[in-house]
């Protein structure tokens, strides 16, 4: 089979895990020899309620016995899909009531994007430096990392960068900006969280000039920073809120929120302003449902404070220059790139899954599904710790 993976599959890069799996559940995933493997990434922030969840499976197979896709998006009244919007309108604040759901993270950018320049009139668009929105050309557009986007040039114009954590930087929200789009805390840059009240003076500077504040929390978003949204550690309220990956519970997702007044607008001046077949499907609407609800009902959200501070107790090693991020999203920075690398690679031979984040070489991400139970934790971090000892040896 890996054969036939490395010929008929297209790779990202020259050197894949390659881990053939055969089945996976809870905190676990199995490869076809029967080994075991601790998952301390959560298929990169998205599976929150670990693998094959009961409650989501018993959603998608209830569905799979009505109906699969049947219109596309917006035309059909389907159930799951209104009920998912309805619960999300519930659970967030009065302006974001409103809810398009896509087919990916990207794509929510994407049509975040359009929305602000429908809504102001303007065309300039700002990023931060070392951020990540996704893989399409206009998310590629305001990545703030040019050597990851240099080989696809010429992409959108009029786009421009401010510097996340410094004040001074903001000056160049002016009255030409259609929107600022920033993480809540920055992912690939290696899970940097705000300092200073730096996302309440982007939104300020933004109102100001009548520029959109639009947050991105496609990793941080669904109780993985202990409530149901980073943005509302910080006392803020975006105009555009775009999320996606753990919202679907292991499903392809993606969705931005905001007022009806704003939605309204991909409706006329065209008609059909963002479009998707896909986007808003019943049985991911109905797995994806199914994970909000157990996230929102159960006591999970309360226990991340308490499961980030056992990883930080627990993970105290000469190898760890600092953990950065917040509840179950930390970035491990090591001494140096050499020595991320052999942990994650040493790591996976222990039966412990760790892995990178896209900029920041120095990182190895912990981002455990936010059901792993303390024990687990205590293992992962026990196979951690014995890793970075072994690899201690062979740097002094």
């Amino acid at each position: 089979m890996k054969k036939k993976f490395l010929k008929y599959q297209a790779q990202t890069t020259n050197y894949p895990m390659a881990l053939e799996i055969s089945y996976a559940e809870g905190s676990f995933i199995y490869d076809i020899n029967n080994k075991k493997y601790l998952d301390f990434v959560s298929g990169v922030s998205a599976s929150n309620l670990g693998h094959r969840n009961k409650a989501i499976v018993k959603a998608v197979k209830k569905q799979i016995d009505k109906y699969l896709h049947v219109m596309v998006y917006g035309e059909f009244i389907q159930k799951p899909t209104v009920e998912l919007c309805e619960l999300l309108a519930k659970n967030l604040p009065k302006s974001l009531s409103n809810t398009y759901l896509t087919n990916s993270g990207t794509e929510a950018i994407e049509a975040a994007m359009k929305l602000a320049k429908r809504t102001t009139g303007r065309s300039k668009i700002i990023g931060a430096k070392n951020s990540y929105h996704g893989s399409t050309q206009g998310s590629l557009s305001i990545m703030g990392f040019e050597k990851r986007k240099r080989a696809y040039r010429p992409l959108l114009p009029n786009i421009d960068f401010i510097e996340f954590n410094k004040l001074q930087s903001l000056k160049k929200i002016d009255l030409q900006t259609a929107a600022v789009v920033i993480e809540t805390i920055q992912g690939g840059a290696g899970f940097i969280t705000p300092k200073d009240n730096f996302l309440k003076e982007v939104q300020k500077k933004c109102n100001q000039v009548n520029a959109l504040f639009i947050l991105d929390e496609i990793q941080p978003g669904i109780g993985r920073t202990g409530k149901l949204f980073a943005f509302e550690h910080y006392d803020i309220i975006p105009d555009i809120l775009v999320y996606g990956k753990g919202l679907g519970g292991g499903f392809p997702i993606g969705a931005l929120s905001t007022s009806k007044e704003k939605m309204k607008l991909f409706k006329e001046k065209p008609i059909l302003g963002h479009i998707t077949t896909f986007g808003g499907h019943p049985v991911i609407s109905s797995a994806a449902l199914a994970n909000l609800k157990e996230t929102l009902d159960s006591e999970l959200m309360k226990k991340i404070n308490k499961k980030e501070a056992l990883i930080k107790n627990l993970l105290c090693h000469d190898l760890i220059l600092e953990i950065r991020g917040k509840g179950l999203m930390l970035a491990l920075i090591m001494k140096n790139k050499k020595i991320a690398e052999q942990l994650v690679k040493n790591c996976l031979k222990k039966g412990l899954i760790l892995f990178f984040l896209l900029f920041e070489n120095k990182a190895v991400r912990i981002t455990p599904p936010l059901t792993i139970n303390f024990k687990e934790i205590k293992l992962g971090c026990e196979i951690i710790t014995n890793t970075l000892d072994e690899i201690n040896k062979t740097v002094n």
